[in-house]
């Protein structure tokens, strides 16, 4: 229902707005945004008698024509409200300082950068949801591709890797909902705020707020740019963090395998993947690993910006808040996804070796201990250390589970028995004797058929692999919808602002 909810409003709003399709032509920096605000600020002043229509007309000419001239090749683009005003003055007289009633540098760049960030975090979000669609596909192409998972650098269990890629599923969808969550809050409008307590003109925010594409207005004019303005780049860069950390977790857990002279997942030689050694001719540098993994900390590096630069300072100051740092911060997460997609791309992931260092390791182990209790009531502390023995005589003696004597599995579970209670019942202890037929033992020791009979909701067995894999895809859906309401709301209303403004600067 949501989804198709989303999808339809996005499809009804694009269909609404396909001459918006030039405003994303032009590049949105501070001069663009300062001209909008200019634009919109001509518009809804004149119709509310703040500005003298007869001068309106004059005023919105030479702004097109600024407008106009910063567009043009080597054209001058101002980024300040001081730098910006002259240029006007130029080409439509003082008069066009009409304009500033009730307005403040103050709002004026905080509203740019409030416009900047939020088209920066919509990109954002849609390299985010690339980079998730091609886990979920990768997830869905390895659902049965059993590998080893790994706790503290050692082989713990087997799994699906289709279920590991959709635990990375997971974590990235949680930084979208934090993008959305932070999108809220920085798709506030704070024009008409003036400095911090507002002013003495009968301003209509909200108006502003629509034709320039924001959902609604900061509601306290000291907390607009005094506060919420620094806010913003802090709450982008926990999230970029965040992503950066999911992505060196993801590349990290690669590179272990990098280590093995058989490993078992490698990057596709070619396409600029690897790099042969210098002096070395049998290696295979993985450099895409390592190049993402170094863009992923310089991400972090980056992230840590803005609360550095806003730490220890009085409310207002400005040193957190410039768009260049900023736009570089979340720059550099989208970077970071960019390349763990084309990880995801160039993976190779040999399912037979996987599988044999499951077998060589002895990953299944706890399924003794979990049979035995669930099936034969034996207390898991028994059967843990039953399957330990078994474990520790296994690689004492290089034995292979497949290979394991099912006479010595009968031998040490007696002496299992023995150890933690002689005397107790087999209500207690459980049966005196290993209750496994040879054949059940040897079932119990297979990684595959671990994986497929898992029960817990979320784990890797068929059944709940399909149904993780649809809601994954639901829920990328559902982003991607979200992203183009956003974006079409946007371009809608600054399509609506030039046409309005076009009518204004008629001759």
């Amino acid at each position: 229902m949501f989804k198709t909810k989303l999808i339809a409003i996005a499809t009804l709003m694009l269909m609404q707005a396909v001459p918006a399709h030039a405003q994303q032509a032009r590049e949105r920096d501070e001069f663009y945004w300062l001209g909008e605000i200019n634009k919109a600020t001509a518009v809804i002043n004149s119709e509310q008698g703040l500005l003298d229509k007869r001068m309106a007309g004059r005023i919105a000419v030479g702004l097109d024509k600024v407008l106009k001239d910063g567009d043009q090749a080597g054209g001058k683009r101002p980024s300040t409200v001081i730098t910006f005003e002259p240029l006007l003055i130029k080409a439509a007289g003082v008069e066009v300082t009409l304009l500033h009633a009730g307005r403040s540098s103050q709002d004026m760049h905080a509203t740019y950068r409030a416009a900047i960030l939020r088209d920066d975090m919509l990109k954002l979000a849609a390299q985010l949801n690339t980079t998730a669609s091609t886990v979920v596909r990768l997830a869905e192409q390895h659902a049965k591709t059993i590998v080893p998972n790994y706790t503290n650098g050692v082989a713990a269990q087997p799994n699906s890797y289709g279920h590991y890629l959709l635990g990375f599923a997971a974590a990235l969808d949680r930084d979208a909902q934090r993008i959305r969550e932070a999108y809220a809050r920085i798709d506030q409008s704070p024009m008409g705020t003036t400095v911090l307590n507002g002013t003495s003109w009968p301003l209509d925010r909200t108006r502003m707020a629509n034709y320039l594409g924001f959902a609604t207005i900061v509601n306290n004019a000291y907390d607009a740019h005094q506060i919420a303005a620094v806010d913003q780049p802090v709450e982008a860069g926990a999230i970029v963090t965040s992503i950066a950390l999911h992505a060196g977790s993801f590349i990290e857990d690669v590179m272990t395998q990098y280590a093995n002279s058989r490993p078992w997942i490698l990057l596709r030689e070619g396409d600029g993947n690897t790099y042969v050694s210098s002096a070395m001719p049998q290696k295979r540098n993985p450099g895409l690993l390592n190049g993402t993994r170094a863009d992923a900390s310089t991400a972090i590096t980056l992230a840590m910006g803005p609360i550095m630069r806003a730490h220890n300072l009085p409310p207002g100051m400005a040193d957190a808040k410039e768009v260049k740092q900023n736009k570089e911060l979340v720059e550099s997460a989208i970077k970071v996804l960019r390349g763990w997609d084309r990880i995801l791309k160039a993976l190779v992931i040999d399912s037979d070796r996987a599988l044999d260092e499951l077998n060589s390791d002895w990953t299944a182990s706890q399924e003794l201990a979990d049979v035995l209790m669930r099936k034969y009531k034996l207390p898991f502390r028994v059967g843990h250390h039953f399957a330990s023995e078994v474990v520790d005589y296994a690689k004492a003696n290089n034995i292979r589970p497949s290979d394991f004597p099912y006479a010595e599995a009968r031998r040490i579970y007696a002496q299992a028995i023995r150890e933690f209670n002689t005397d107790a019942s087999a209500a207690t202890t459980g049966p005196a004797e290993l209750p496994m037929s040879e054949q059940e033992f040897r079932e119990t020791l297979n990684p595959v058929a671990v994986v497929n009979h898992r029960a817990t909701v979320g784990g890797p067995q068929p059944a709940e692999m399909d149904r993780m894999l649809k809601e994954a895809k639901q829920t990328l859906a559902q982003q991607a919808a979200w992203i183009q309401e956003k974006r079409t709301r946007i371009d809608g209303s600054l399509t609506r602002l030039d046409r309005d403004f076009a009518k204004l600067a008629q001759p």
